[in-house]
């Protein structure tokens, strides 16, 4: 089970968007990297296709996965995440600042 799954929200801990909060888009585990919504934006220049127009467009390029924790469900302070059995005994994530429950 990941620590950090797409759809969380999650808080930049270092770099030049330290501090803000956004949603995790994707998770690629293989590099150990994430995409998050609105964070780390680049500028791609792109040729024309059927589909999309040339020219200067801002996406967001990956960031490390060390960089960057699960809000705290109760205050949104960057928390780490444990593991615990809920009470029908499904594995769970859980905020260590809070005690609460991320999932489920």
């Amino acid at each position: 089970m990941q620590k950090i799954r797409k759809g969380d929200e999650v808080v930049v801990l270092t770099g030049k968007d330290k501090g803000r909060k956004g949603n995790v888009l994707r998770v690629i585990p293989k590099e150990g990297r994430a995409i998050v919504q609105g964070i780390n934006m680049v500028k791609r220049h792109t040729r024309q296709s059927a589909t999309q127009e040339a020219g200067i467009i801002s996406k967001e390029a990956a960031i490390q996965l060390s960089n960057i924790a699960i809000a705290d469900p109760k205050d949104g302070k960057p928390t780490r995440v444990g593991f615990k059995s809920a009470d029908d005994g499904r594995k769970v994530r859980f905020a260590k600042r809070s005690g609460e429950m991320i999932d489920g």
